[in-house]
């Protein structure tokens, strides 16, 4: 029986060290899958971080550029109701000729928006630059004629003025148009990153858990193996003990009978050696 309880044992301490083998590498699993998950926490946070500042900057540089729009606009109005007076004194002096300065300026101005933002041949935009040329030029004539006028010398100078503050506003506002677009496409990215990093966080952080309750587990049925390991040692220590007990209880009554046979010859006549009645005195036959 007792070797029997001994095989169990054997058995379940086996067991528990498996277990508790495979929780250590449990928890390690994860505490470096928290390591990771912070880390990528970490990081999204600075994605994150990044994305509103770009986009602080995309807010700032497209109120900067409604403010601006607002100035240009004003300029080009300013500069219209001029050419608007150039024009009705073009009307009331039948001896100016050709089209308006007004729409010779915006004829030019579409030319050049095409020229800067469109593709061409080689002859097509020198085609395009010699009509800028032309009405350029078609515009100083109708202005030195117009100057003449020292009236409408003065609204020319002023109109130019304002179509000039107003070109350089335009430049000053696809600027920062440009950089509202930089940093709105940066904003995106960085939120995309940040997208991207929390997805791998949570990953890790299902790999955390899950390692997490396996171990657990593990370290549950390593004490309940502990447990059992105490209980096969006081089964063990007491059946050693009664076996002890009975071939302690077997020696004695093995010198009992020993001292009785030896009393017992002692009776009929036969001499006893001096261990013979230390013997006897032990049994307390004499």
């Amino acid at each position: 029986m007792l070797n029997d309880i001994m095989e169990k044992r054997k058995k379940v301490l086996t067991d528990s060290e498996q277990h508790k083998n495979k929780r250590n590498e449990l928890n390690a699993t994860a505490s470096k899958s928290a390591r990771e998950r912070n880390s990528l926490n970490n990081q999204t946070r600075e994605f994150v971080e990044e994305a509103q500042k770009n986009k602080d900057l995309r807010d700032k540089y497209n109120q900067e550029v409604i403010t601006l729009k607002g100035e240009r606009n004003e300029l080009n109005s300013q500069a219209n109701v001029l050419f608007e007076d150039i024009e009705a004194f073009k009307k009331e002096h039948g001896n100016l000729k050709n089209r308006g300065i007004k729409e010779l300026q915006k004829q030019i101005e579409y030319m050049e928006y095409r020229q800067q933002t469109e593709v061409f041949t080689t002859d097509k935009e020198r085609e395009l630059i010699e009509k800028i040329k032309q009405m350029k030029g078609q515009v100083k004539e109708q202005e030195a004629e117009l100057e003449q006028n020292k009236e409408m010398r003065t609204k020319i100078t002023s109109a130019r003025d304002f179509r000039k503050q107003a070109s350089d506003l335009h430049a000053k506002v696809t600027e920062l148009a440009e950089l509202a677009q930089k940093h709105h496409d940066l904003m995106v990215e960085s939120y995309r990153k940040a997208d991207k990093s929390r997805e791998a966080a949570d990953a890790a952080h299902k790999s955390f858990v899950e390692a997490q309750e396996s171990a657990d587990a593990e370290h549950k049925a390593f004490i309940a193996c502990q447990k059992e390991l105490r209980d096969y040692d006081k089964v063990i220590s007491g059946l050693r003990k009664k076996t002890k007990k009975v071939k302690v209880t077997k020696e004695q009554k093995a010198v009992r009978q020993e001292a009785e046979n030896l009393f017992k010859n002692f009776r009929a006549g036969e001499k006893l050696t001096t261990d013979d009645l230390l013997l006897l005195q032990r049994s307390k036959l004499i």
